[in-house]
């Protein structure tokens, strides 16, 4: 064994309390060290994050980590801080000043790694402050995103390209789905030097797929819950219905929660950690739940709803049985899923003419005029938007999720909105206003002398450090805060959830909107033939679950699994799909 290698297995052990890598982590890790640009594509639960942690611990310099999830990152900033690595995260939501913070730190604090949102690397300070990074590795999580044909594009993934403009690092790019056509789009996108893809079969012997075909899904679920012991998820498409299974889950006498994006972020923590620790048996989620939850003994996952692509199904059914141990991906499907994964196909691309109106009448909802509007971060409600134009709600949301594919603007929805503070009068008339409460003047005190641009628009302030520096605790801060706002000497923005509509560039006129109609059309037959996929998955019955996946994400040579209802239907000579 090389020197390289023992000092791998050093950090491995040293910082992971493991003896071995997992298939092809060793391979990964090796090409990184060499300085070679890889691909890396994991199933989920291959364990990703040591094929960019152990690299970046055994080089001098600090790793960028781009990633989408701010959950993960949150939650791998934290596993590494206890493991006793320095890592911090800038992410969307977080005030400036948190953000100047980090950054500094970043440059100046000896980090070994810096967890980025894709959003905050277009912005002035962080291309400030990058130059003055000694980067190790361009860490690219959820990797497919960064292609336009990819299930789950985002366009400020493409600003990593640009990154490497100024930054003299290979790239360690991770993903746990992408056909053959997708990797090849995710190197040319990411520049790299050579393209070099390392793949991990995607075979787990130990899962079972299942499909059930029934009208009675509340009886099945019931049954599978009640047969699979252990903890399990089951996914549906609404938030109302979340609500509304786990309500029928715990009547059955099934201990169970909900999860989804709308819930408040100490909601979400707090029935995350209830599952994970097994005070929650099942959750009850949209696709919101899971990222980065690395939890090895779930026993089932049931999609209760049929999702609209391959990626998605396996990505979702992949987090059950990463142990090792029997685990079991049931889909639940009845006559009515294929007709709705139809009308999706239909409602996610209306007319380009359509999507142009969309265009504009956000821009007029929020006062925008023509030649107007670049950087300006709209905070939305979609409610409100299609109310007030009477608008079909999921024909507006994919109208507006076209026009982000385009780049005009970005979509950050469910977004936690810190709180905002604009002092209404002049710096001058402020010394004739009497305020008479001490509390009140320390608290504007801190505001004027800490929060740049505070006079002239509402700036994102932190609430724990105003509280702190006026002597506060943050339950006084607020009402300090509402009491000026009462007296019209601020103008006060509370913390909210909320969607956020970030513009790309001023609004263009009517001839300058370009839609990309050749994009449009390629992206439509991509969706067909992603929700046809789903629909062959859902009622074939002569091909192994197994292999027919695997076959999707290019891995022609598996074998059938023996285990799925397909093949044990085949060994006991009955058709495959349960009716």
């Amino acid at each position: 064994m090389n020197m390289r290698g023992d000092r791998a297995l050093e950090i491995l052990k040293e910082y992971w309390g493991y003896d071995n890598f997992r298939p092809m982590q060793r391979e990964i890790i090796d090409a990184a060290v060499e300085g070679k640009d890889v691909l890396a594509i994991l199933p989920t639960g291959g364990g990703k994050s040591v094929c960019f942690q152990v690299p970046a611990l055994m080089k001098d310099g600090i790793a960028l980590v781009v990633t989408p999830l701010i959950a993960l990152m949150k939650d791998q900033v934290q596993n590494l801080c206890d493991r006793g690595v320095k890592a911090l995260a800038v992410y969307a939501g977080m005030s400036s000043r948190e953000v100047e913070l980090a950054l500094n730190n970043a440059v100046y604090g000896d980090f070994k790694f810096l967890y980025l949102s894709p959003e905050r690397l277009k912005t002035p300070m962080f291309n400030y402050y990058v130059r003055g990074l000694n980067v190790s590795y361009i860490v690219v999580d959820e990797a497919h995103c960064i292609s336009q044909w990819g299930y789950d594009f985002r366009p400020d993934y493409l600003e990593i390209s640009r990154l490497r403009e100024t930054v003299d690092a290979p790239v360690i790019a991770l993903t746990a789905t992408a056909t053959p056509s997708v990797a090849n789009d995710i190197m040319e996108r990411l520049c790299f030097q050579e393209k070099l893809l390392l793949k991990s079969s995607f075979e787990r012997p130990n899962l079972s797929y299942i499909v059930r075909h029934c009208e009675d899904k509340l009886g099945k679920l019931l049954q599978v819950c009640s047969s699979v012991p252990g903890t399990g998820i089951v996914y549906v498409r609404s938030r109302k219905k979340t609500e509304d299974l786990a309500a029928f889950l715990r009547s059955q006498g099934i201990s169970a929660s909900f999860y989804h994006a709308g819930l408040g972020a100490q909601t979400r923590a707090r029935r995350q950690e209830d599952w994970k620790s097994g005070g929650t048996r099942i959750m009850v989620c949209t696709n919101a739940f899971g990222m980065g939850i690395d939890k090895p003994d779930v026993r089932s996952v049931v999609h209760f709803d049929v999702p609209d692509s391959p990626e998605a199904y396996f990505q979702e059914a992949g987090r059950a049985g990463r142990d090792g141990k029997r685990s079991y991906a049931v889909l639940l499907h009845s006559g009515s899923d294929i007709r709705r994964l139809h009308q999706i196909e239909t409602l996610s691309f209306p007319t380009l003419d359509y999507v142009e109106d969309i265009y504009h009448k956000v821009h007029d909802f929020s006062g925008i005029p023509f030649g107007m509007g670049e950087g300006r971060q709209l905070k939305f409600n979609a409610d409100e938007f299609c109310r007030h134009y009477g608008l079909n709600r999921s024909s507006a949301f994919y109208a507006m999720k076209y026009i982000e594919r385009t780049g005009h603007w970005t979509m950050m929805e469910d977004m936690d909105m810190s709180t905002r503070v604009e002092i209404i009068p002049t710096r001058q008339a402020l010394y004739d206003i009497k305020v008479s409460d001490s509390s009140m003047v320390r608290v504007m005190d801190v505001l004027m002398r800490r929060y740049v641009g505070i006079f002239s628009r509402p700036v994102l302030i932190d609430e724990n450090y105003v509280a702190s520096m006026s002597g506060l605790t943050v339950p006084e801060l607020r009402q300090a805060l509402y009491r000026l706002s009462v007296e019209h000497i601020i103008r006060y923005i509370p913390a909210s959830r909320s969607t956020v509509v970030y513009l790309q560039h001023d609004r263009l006129f009517h001839k300058d909107v370009n839609l990309m109609p050749e994009r449009y059309m390629q992206l439509k037959q991509m969706t067909h033939d992603r929700i046809q996929t789903m629909v062959d998955y859902v009622t074939r019955d002569d091909l192994c679950r197994s292999r027919f996946l695997l076959h999707y994400f290019g891995q022609d040579d598996a074998p059938d699994c023996g285990t799925c209802d397909v093949c044990r239907s085949r060994s006991a000579g009955r058709p495959a799909v349960s009716r």
